[in-house]
Formats: C-alpha cells, structure tokens, sequence
C-alpha cells in the first residue's frame, strides 16, 4: 500500500550553510525536515518518504548535476534549486519540466546570522512555500513568474557573482569600493560576463537593467567583499563557457594569466 502524501515533509539534500538556513526556515514554517547528506541514498531515503511537499537541492555546486541526475523519479516534480551560476541549462539537460528556483540574495557564512542584500526571488511550483520558509526567519522573499522573469533574475545573480567575484581578483576591497573607483573595468568585467550569459541562455539580455540590478545589491551590503574562496574557480569556469561558446573575452583572459 502507498505511502500517504506527507504534505508537512520536506527534504533537504545538503546541510551546508545555505541548506541549513532553509531547514530552519522549514520547520518554523510548520514542516518536518528530512535531511539527506553526503552518501545517504537517495532512493533508500525516496522509499521512506515518497511524496513530500518539497525537495531542496542545497548541495555545492561541483555537485549539483550528479544531484540530479540521480534524483528519484518521485520527487522530481517536488524539486526546489538555490544554486549560484545556475540556468535554464542546468534543469533541462536532465529532463526537469517545471522545478521550483530560487535566487538566493542573503549571505550565510559560518558562525553568523543570514544576512539579506534584496529580497530573494522564487519561481515554481514551491514558491509559496519557500517565501513562506524564508519570511518566517526574517529573511525577505519574493515570488516572481518562470520563464523570462525568473531567467533575468537567475542572470542578475550571476552578473554580481561574476563581475564582483573576478574582478575582485585584481581590485580585492568591498562591492562599493569596486563601483567607486575601478567603474570602468568592473563595466569590462561585467560586459564579458554578460557576453557569455547571453551565449548560454540564447538571450540578449538588457545590459543596463543588469547592472542596475547589481548595483541595488550593492547598495544592499556595501561593505561586501569582492572576493572568496570560490573566486578563481569562477574565473575558470567562465573562461570555459567563453571556449565552448567561441568568446574572446580578453578582460578576463587577462585577469587569468
């Protein structure tokens, strides 16, 4: 006899910083969070648990297509994504009709409190529910449509990632000191990032509306670092997008060398 719909579970795959963000706001939400960590079987845990009302992806990004590629078919409908650098690209390749995606603007690191720069746009099937996850721990969210809407909003994100992250590899300092004083090459590093974005999505994108994007998240955490850990491995992988997409991007070849 089939499990019962569990319309209070949700499943959390993932317990870094981000996903235990979300975990708390699961379950002040009024769910019961089911976790899944790194070599719990997806399908042993599936079977216990076959219709939950919400599966969050929360695992790293070098992770995420082994992710989904091995999700169990009974959840898949139930998908819920919060990656960075992520698009359309992603979710298709692996057959995901309609997931749930959202564009995280708060940032968690270990041993402090969430931190919001704008209100995090959702889009899907599970956007209610995560606004109301989110909401419920004080950090703002918004639902937007899919389609053209979240695309934008998935693109915003990457353009402040990408441009703070690489540029910052030569300018180091904070969000604002970058716009102040090395406008002019954050516009280079930004105009090649949308470059490849464009040549990803198959989109032309609004340029000045992206920017303008990234500036209100600047104006949301001024004092934020350009820079992390993470900057030189994004820097790689934007130099692989511009390969495979035939981009010269010299500003960031530069940068690489």
């Amino acid at each position: 006899m089939r499990a019962p719909k569990a319309i209070n579970e949700a499943i959390v795959i993932g317990l870094g910083q981000l996903g235990r963000v979300f975990a708390g706001g699961l379950l002040r939400s009024g769910h019961t969070v089911i976790p899944v960590n790194r070599g719990d079987d997806l399908f042993t845990v599936a079977h216990a648990h076959p219709e939950p009302a919400l599966v969050l992806v929360a695992v790293a990004e070098n992770d995420l297509h082994t992710v989904l590629a091995a999700m169990p078919g009974a959840w898949r409908p139930r998908v819920a994504l919060i990656q960075n650098e992520l698009l359309p690209r992603d979710w298709e390749h692996y057959r995901y009709a309609d997931p749930t995606v959202i564009s995280v603007w708060f940032e968690k690191k270990k041993g402090t409190d969430a931190k919001p720069l704008i209100a995090s746009p959702v889009a899907g099937p599970g956007a209610a529910l995560l606004c109301r996850a989110l909401t419920s721990i004080d950090l703002p969210c918004r639902e937007v449509a899919a389609g053209d809407e979240l695309l934008f909003e998935l693109v915003r994100k990457n353009v402040y990632i990408l441009t703070t992250n690489i540029a910052g590899l030569k300018t180091g300092g904070t969000v604002s000191q970058l716009w102040a004083q090395h406008e002019g090459f954050a516009r280079q590093v930004a105009n090649e990032v949308m470059d490849i974005q464009d040549a990803l999505t198959g989109v032309r994108h609004d340029r000045e509306k992206l920017i303008a994007g990234m500036l209100e998240a600047f104006d949301g955490d001024p004092e934020h670092g350009c820079t992390g850990r993470s900057a030189p491995a994004r820097l790689a992988r934007a130099l692989t997008h511009a390969d495979a997409c035939g981009l010269a991007v010299p500003t960031l070849r530069a940068l690489a060398t």
